[in-house]
């Protein structure tokens, strides 16, 4: 597919535990972006999905996508389910995360949301790892 293309990836170490989002991005097959962020020293693996799509759209718009169309690939059913109103959202803490991930997605055009299996995302999950490991070795864990 043409395009945007957008792979994220949230995991907590431990879940709750240390946590990361990793993002990639491309364009017509070229990398256009690429992110990864430690998200604090005790969050959830749910809690991380929706942060890396958070900072992949607010990215994305950053660089001057907003108003596109994309697609975003990543490897947790539930954010994807949830955020195209399919799932009920019963954890608390997901519900504001819903809501943003959602704003976000009205800065652009068609978003399609696919779930992908975590052997698709793998570029996506080294940069998560990398974010935690990165944190846990300078002492922010």
């Amino acid at each position: 597919m043409g395009g945007v293309v957008i792979y994220t990836d949230g995991g907590a170490r431990g879940n709750p535990g240390p946590a990361g989002a990793g993002v990639v991005a491309y364009e017509n097959g070229r990398k256009i972006f690429e992110l990864k962020k430690f998200l604090g020293a005790r969050q959830t693996n749910n809690w991380a999905e929706y942060e890396a799509l958070a900072l992949a759209l607010s990215e994305a718009k950053l660089l001057g996508y907003a108003g596109r169309d994309i697609e975003v690939r990543m490897d947790s059913k539930l954010v994807v389910e949830q955020v195209l109103g399919n799932w009920k959202i019963k954890e608390p803490t997901l519900k504001p995360q819903v809501e943003k991930v959602r704003a976000l997605l009205s800065d652009f055009g068609a978003c399609k949301l696919t779930h992908v299996s975590r052997g698709e995302n793998k570029e996506a999950d080294a940069l998560v790892n990398e974010a935690i490991d990165e944190a846990a070795a300078g002492g922010r864990e």
